[in-house]
């Protein structure tokens, strides 16, 4: 039984799953949306939205132990900027699971998380990129 534990291994050690998420989350800041497979889309929801969460503190506490995840400044500054002020009111759930179908290659589930309030603007150009390829073959 697994009582009280959470998440998942993803058949990864400890520290390839962190380095993975840190360079999802950091991913998922910089394009508001990324495409990966369902159950790292799954986990990566929680870890992103514990970060958003911590940017909208703004305080300089709060930008150190998100600089542990995002090592990127300028996504760091993106993180405590336009989306932490986006997210202000919202009190939580940032971000959104679509799924998308299976992979050619391995037929492993693919999803596309996103952020929900991202730009109308950058959706269609997204799509076709992402959608177009994969959707055809």
């Amino acid at each position: 039984m697994k009582h009280r534990v959470v998440g998942r291994r993803l058949d990864r050690t400890t520290e390839h799953r962190t380095a993975m998420f840190r360079n999802l989350v950091t991913s998922l800041i910089r394009h508001e949306r990324i495409t990966t497979t369902t159950p790292k889309a799954k986990e990566l929801k929680r870890f992103a939205d514990k970060i958003i969460t911590l940017a909208k503190r703004a305080t300089p506490h709060a930008r150190r132990i998100a600089n542990r995840d995002v090592r990127d400044v300028e996504v760091l500054n993106k993180l405590f900027g336009p989306i932490a002020e986006r997210f202000k009111a919202r009190p939580g759930g940032y971000t959104r699971l679509v799924r998308v179908g299976r992979r050619a290659g391995d037929n492993a589930e693919i999803a596309v998380i996103e952020l929900v309030d991202r730009a109308p603007a950058a959706s269609p150009e997204g799509e076709e990129k992402q959608g177009g390829a994969k959707g055809e073959q």
